[in-house]
């Protein structure tokens, strides 16, 4: 085993994927613009810092502010770890295992990103502990309770990438393991992961950013991190809050920068053609399908059972009932219209704008869009408040007042917000396609154009659809941004959940959460899944290990 292990196909070493692109400097320009959009929100904290006479060195150096960095950066960090792996595992298991129930698995297991944080911790602090639905089983509070949280909301960040990397791994590396002895374990360690790992590491940072930006769930576990920090001084002492904010934008730079660093490269030199290995899980069949029933219960039938009864409880109350349970439903039309709407908008729009600056970094080499990568990773660390008062302050600064509180301007900051998410799963998706057809594309005398458009794309088109699908869900939930950049009147289904919870209406809470979940699941299931899962079953009939 040892010599067979030695001639194991390895990933090749060779430099990062730049070529020379056509208008090279138009790229950069349009990287510059790019990257000075993202930039706004620490522009209006340096701005409003100034203003205030913040001091920023006392505020980031005194012993209050060491605790809550001290216990931001071990969550992030726990989270972070825990969702890699999670998120990994659940990929390889749903689509390249005979696994039972994949197709259902493949709609379930995104559907917990799309809960808020604080409606989760506050389902599951009902669910768990004394008078819950399970009552023998301790009610999560503290770094447990936000650990457990954002764990479970959050794995769907590395799972969907990197099971859009997992249906593009050319299978003749994995038959040379085989071959040579190695087991499906071995195989899945030494071939499988180190060619997901830009997946990996694409998804595991925006896990990492979103825990240190994260308020819900460590505000109901009463975990004391920045962000709760920041809001308890927001009003008092702005000051400290915007130089908590400065801190928070610094340590998200701190990582992009740090991220150019740990690039992979996972360009194996072969085309990807043929039909991804389904293992046979054997013995592992029943204990997998028990793990992934466990997992959905508490990501997702936990809190759905929660709404639920919160629901029965209102329409059995006095004034409740069937229809006033219809009266309901029919308010809810038109805010899950336009959370659908702001969702799928969003998401092509993320997708198309952070584009340019993925592509012009990985193919050009540009140090522009390199800078612009980093602004745009670090918008994502920001609290979404710090993201709405930013976007708002500057639109108010230009002629066109009509901007403020429009729907171009609400599209905008999610935009800012969350084009983090497809960044990352478009540089996976990049570094994945690699430099490979380079020399057939020259042989063949097609320009970058035309390779883009014929090659790039279309091999791309999995992660960048993961990438855009994380938008989507992610729009869906948001709150702050929502609340201060939407147009007068308009609402989505989170906003209606948080004003039914500030009035007590936990009945009202529980049956938009369900509607919230299920016009996730249907817009996952039609722009995102549809197509790999059904692509997953023709895989299954063709290759099997």
């Amino acid at each position: 085993m040892a010599d067979a292990n030695e001639e194991l196909p390895t990933l090749s070493s060779k430099a990062p994927h730049t070529t020379h692109l056509p208008g090279f400097y138009l790229w950069q320009v349009i990287s510059a613009v790019i990257g000075l959009l993202f930039v706004a929100p620490a522009a209006y904290l340096l701005s409003r810092s100034i203003q205030l006479g913040a001091s920023f060195s006392s505020v980031v150096f005194a012993a209050a502010t060491m605790g809550p960095l001290f216990r931001s950066l071990i969550l992030a960090i726990t989270v972070t770890l825990a969702c890699a792996g999670l998120g990994t595992g659940l990929a390889w298991l749903v689509h390249r295992t005979n696994v039972r129930g994949h197709r259902v698995w493949a709609v379930l297991l995104p559907l917990p990103l799309v809960i808020p944080s604080f409606v989760y911790a506050t389902a599951i602090r009902h669910a768990f502990g004394p008078g819950g639905l399970i009552g023998w089983i301790p009610r999560p509070e503290g770094f447990l309770g936000a650990f457990v949280t954002l764990v479970v909301l959050s794995y769907p960040y590395v799972y969907l990438p990197v099971a859009g990397r997992l249906r593009r791994i050319s299978p003749s590396i994995e038959e040379g393991s085989r071959i040579l002895g190695a087991s499906s374990a071995r195989t899945f360690f030494s071939v499988v992961v180190p060619q997901a790992k830009g997946a990996i590491a694409a998804g595991s940072l925006l896990v990492f950013l979103y825990t240190i930006s994260d308020f819900g769930a460590v505000s109901m576990m009463r975990y004391d991190t920045l962000t709760r920090a920041i809001f308890s001084t927001r009003l008092f002492d702005q000051a400290t809050a915007v130089s908590l904010g400065l801190l928070l934008a610094a340590l998200a730079l701190l990582v992009g920068f740090g991220e150019r660093w740990f690039r992979f490269d996972t360009d194996d030199g072969r085309p990807l053609i043929g039909s991804p290995r389904i293992y046979h899980l054997g013995k592992w069949s029943a204990p997998s399908s028990i793990g992934l029933a466990t997992l959905s219960f508490v990501s997702l039938a936990a809190p759905v059972l929660v709404f639920l009864v919160w629901w029965t409880r209102g329409v059995s109350a006095p004034g409740g009932g069937y229809e006033g349970f219809l009266a309901t439903i029919s308010r809810l039309g038109l805010p899950a219209i336009n959370t659908a709407l702001v969702g799928v908008v969003a998401a092509v729009v993320a997708t198309v704008v952070v584009f340019p600056v993925a592509y012009a970094r990985r193919r050009g080499g540009s140090a522009v869009a390199g800078a612009a990568s980093v602004s745009v990773i670090a918008s994502f660390a920001l609290p979404g408040l710090v993201i709405a008062l930013s976007i708002g302050f500057w639109a108010l600064q230009v002629p066109a007042r009509w901007l403020y509180q429009s729907f171009p301007l609400l599209i905008v900051g999610y935009v800012v917000h969350f084009g983090a998410q497809s960044l990352r799963s478009t540089q996976a998706s990049l570094d994945a396609v690699g430099t490979r057809f380079d020399e057939v594309a020259q042989t063949l005398q097609a320009d970058q154009k035309r390779r883009l458009r014929t090659i790039d794309v279309p091999l791309m088109m999995p992660g960048v659809l993961a990438g855009g699908g994380l938008v989507m869900l992610s729009v869906m939930k948001e709150l702050p941004a929502t609340l201060l950049l939407a147009p007068l009147g308009f609402e989505t289904l989170s906003t209606r959940i948080w004003n039914a919870a500030e009035d007590g209406f936990l009945a009202e809470v529980g049956v938009t959460s369900l509607l919230l979940i299920l016009v996730s699941a249907v817009l996952t299931w039609t722009f995102v899944l549809r197509t790999e899962v059904e692509d997953s079953q023709a895989d299954a009939g063709h290759s099997t290990a």
